[in-house]
């Protein structure tokens, strides 16, 4: 199986700190739908939320994907939280194009930990049950969410943030904890959106506060002459509780390098440069 899944935040926004093309145009996306599908990724990620994302991805006709999309949060004022998301369900399966997908994701987990979570999170299973969803599950930031949302709820699939620098997901113990229940685990932000890919000269001043850790990315690097992409990919993979990784990518071009860099060998030991420094690792930081 190939466990690459093909992300779609660029397809509908201007997405990513290392992205110089913008948002990705039609031909340009059916490119890379088309090579995906030619090496075997028959997973896309979205969501409702990535501009146009869903209604590119319904004119380029991916009846042969499985298709994972997220709900945003449900508004505060909502009198019918139950009708509010049918109707995102039902809009989004228009844009798509589809009569039923894969995954259907909560955006914002930490609404299940409010008055409204069991009103929530029955409405997916009940849309699970009528056949138009086969998992439901949530998109973490961080895994300090899984302590609580855990106790209350059982997901099929998880999508978490992991990469070279945030290991939180398996530090902490969830992947393993996770994998144990049966539990569907994608990998996201695998290049940290874009930013472990960034040359050295050219990385935002901002990032500063991490040369220690850059140094020892930089110096790897050079030593060992192998690609950032190749690394990136080689540590998720890595790890056999992840069921898929997500990648993204501004074009067809970068979409074949990462396909080549995930299906090269890679026999030497990664750097360490784990680190929980939120400033860093969540982008929602990155101001």
């Amino acid at each position: 199986m190939q466990r690459l899944a093909l992300g779609t935040a660029q397809f509908g926004l201007n997405y990513g700190i290392a992205n110089q093309s913008g948002q990705i145009s039609k031909s340009e996306a059916k490119a890379m739908l088309d090579l995906a599908a030619f090496h075997g990724m028959d997973m896309l990620d979205t969501a409702i939320a990535y501009g146009d994302s869903e209604i590119y991805l319904g004119e380029l006709d991916i009846r042969d994907f499985k298709v994972v999309t997220k709900l945003p949060p449900v508004p505060e004022e909502c009198a019918d939280i139950g009708a509010w998301i049918r109707e995102q369900f039902a809009l989004s399966l228009t844009r798509l194009g589809m009569s039923a997908i894969y995954g259907l994701l909560l955006h914002r987990p930490e609404q299940l930990l409010g008055s409204n979570g069991t009103i929530i999170f029955q409405t997916l299973q009940d849309l699970k049950y009528d056949g138009k969803i086969k998992k439901v599950g949530i998109s973490i930031y961080s895994p300090s969410i899984l302590e609580t949302t855990t106790k209350l709820f059982r997901f099929d699939l998880i999508q978490a943030p992991f990469n070279l620098i945030d290991r939180c997901l398996h530090n902490s113990g969830w992947l393993s904890r996770l994998k144990d229940d049966g539990v569907e685990i994608h990998a996201r932000s695998v290049f940290l959106q874009g930013l472990l890919l960034i040359p050295q000269a050219d990385r935002p001043p901002k990032f500063t506060e991490w040369d220690d850790l850059w140094e020892i990315w930089d110096i790897w690097i050079k030593e060992h002459n192998i690609s950032a992409i190749q690394a990136c990919l080689a540590f998720p993979l890595s790890f056999r509780e992840i069921d898929r990784v997500i990648v993204g990518a501004d074009n067809a071009i970068q979409l074949r390098e990462i396909i080549t860099a995930a299906n090269g060998a890679l026999i030497v030991d990664l750097p360490d440069l784990n680190s929980e420094a939120e400033k860093l690792i969540n982008p929602y930081n990155w101001v």
